[in-house]
């Protein structure tokens, strides 16, 4: 890669591009000796358990490891869609057609719930519904995406257009995919906006944010209740839910951590781009994935100036600033064009993938949690957070689809994922071998 040397903008940061708009906060205020509810995570789904639960009359606070909101809620690419990842990624196979019905139908209504939550509470999110285009990797991929977008306009009512390799260039710039599909209703927000304005939201409703607190295993305490150590000393509460997701620790949950595999994606943001080369490259400033199991995703920045590229890099971890040459010659086997632009921005984040490829809530270890987004986590993780409180609060008229008993643990596994460089490797040579000669 010694030929990509020279892809670094003179001010070049191993940090989010989102963190230029809403960084992190630090609170580094004294822990309260007790409080009702005790959150341990700031992303997405802990913030709005934590915003639900104070607004029903709870003492809350909200804990993380790091600064608040510095995890993958504000380092993921920021896309929004609803039951695209179950009937795309394979979920619902082998599932009763009951619960498929429900749990398509919830992934659904959490879409509709985070477009009400911007609107109604006026977040600054910076969402918009631009759509989004799935391109097929292989030939054979074009097949495919032509049955799950019918399966997806039959599930969840999405308006799905699709386009061969001969007329592809309608919904993206590029020559390199066989063809796709665009499905209309999907788009992407600010996810650095977003998360501040969730913080914001909390605070307003009481809740307390504390920062540098990494949360030890909860502990029973007297008269039922939760002892919960932390790097910055002890809480009592009544009720703890656990949202830690991609960063779930065996310090902190051992059983959820068995559960859990922490996946690293890496993005990029180029330098800005003059309007005409970005409307070529992405046609209606859509979001854009494609079929590849070790997809790659990438979209506009929501202020239309630059392109934001996300992957896996290669088969091990690396550093930030390797890992953007990597993006950065996958990027040009789509986008040949963009030879020569610069890279101002490289990061990295962690998604939570599980066996069955569906996010789960429940209660274990004598704890609430809401967990695994698996790559697809701003609408369901925010509408999880807000149905885990509901489910303390005794609000639900029924148990969310997602709140199963069966949460397999994966066997020889604590927490520390020594498979991943084999699982990549060979996702990559299949990728490959599916396209030959392009």
């Amino acid at each position: 890669m010694s030929r990509f040397d020279d892809i670094y903008a003179e001010d070049f940061k191993e940090a989010p591009y989102w963190w230029e708009g809403a960084e992190p906060e630090t609170n580094l205020d004294p822990l309260p000796e007790r409080a009702d509810v005790v959150v341990i995570g700031s992303g997405y789904a802990g913030m709005n358990a934590a915003t639900h639960m104070a607004r029903a009359g709870r003492s809350v606070i909200v804990l993380d490891s790091d600064r608040i909101g510095s995890g993958c809620s504000t380092r993921s690419g920021g896309m929004v869609s609803s039951g695209q990842k179950l009937v795309v990624g394979g979920a619902i196979k082998g599932i009763d057609p009951t619960l498929v019905s429900r749990l398509i139908g919830e992934s659904n209504e959490s879409f509709e719930y985070l477009k009400m939550l911007v609107e109604t509470e006026k977040l600054d999110a910076g969402l918009k519904l631009t759509g989004r285009f799935f391109g097929a990797h292989a030939a054979k991929d074009y097949e495919t995406l032509q049955r799950h977008g019918a399966l997806l306009a039959e599930k969840t009512g999405v308006k799905v257009h699709f386009y061969d390799r001969e007329h592809q260039r309608a919904a993206i710039g590029s020559d390199y995919y066989h063809g796709g599909m665009v499905i209309d209703d999907y788009g992407g927000l600010h996810p650095g906006l977003y998360h501040q304005s969730l913080r914001e939201r909390a605070k307003a409703a009481g809740v307390q944010l504390r920062s540098h607190a990494r949360a030890g295993i909860v502990k029973d305490g007297p008269n039922g209740e939760k002892i919960v150590p932390t790097a910055r000393g002890t809480i009592r509460a009544t009720n703890v839910i656990v949202a830690t997701n991609g960063y779930t620790s065996a310090d902190t949950s051992p059983e959820l951590a068995r559960r859990l595999v922490p996946v690293k994606s890496y993005q990029i943001a180029t330098e800005p781009l003059p309007a005409d080369l970005l409307a070529e490259l992405i046609p209606q400033a859509r979001m854009v994935s494609d079929t590849r199991r070790d997809l790659i995703y990438t979209r506009p920045s929501p202020d239309g100036t630059r392109l934001l590229f996300g992957s896996r890099p290669g088969v091990f971890e690396m550093s930030e600033k390797q890992a953007a040459k990597r993006l950065y010659a996958r990027m040009l086997t789509i986008w040949p064009q963009l030879a020569g632009v610069k890279v101002t921005h490289a990061w990295v984040g962690s998604v939570a993938m599980t066996v069955d490829k569906l996010a789960h809530i429940g209660e274990r270890d004598g704890t609430d949690f809401a967990v695994g987004c698996n790559g697809n986590g701003v609408a369901l993780m925010t509408y999880l957070g807000y149905q885990t409180a509901r489910k303390i609060l005794g609000e639900q008229n029924m148990p969310s689809a997602f709140d199963r008993k069966k949460f397999t643990p994966i066997p020889f596994y604590s927490g520390k994922p020594w498979f991943l460089p084999v699982f990549t490797g060979w996702y990559r040579l299949r990728d490959f071998i599916d396209r030959p000669g392009r």
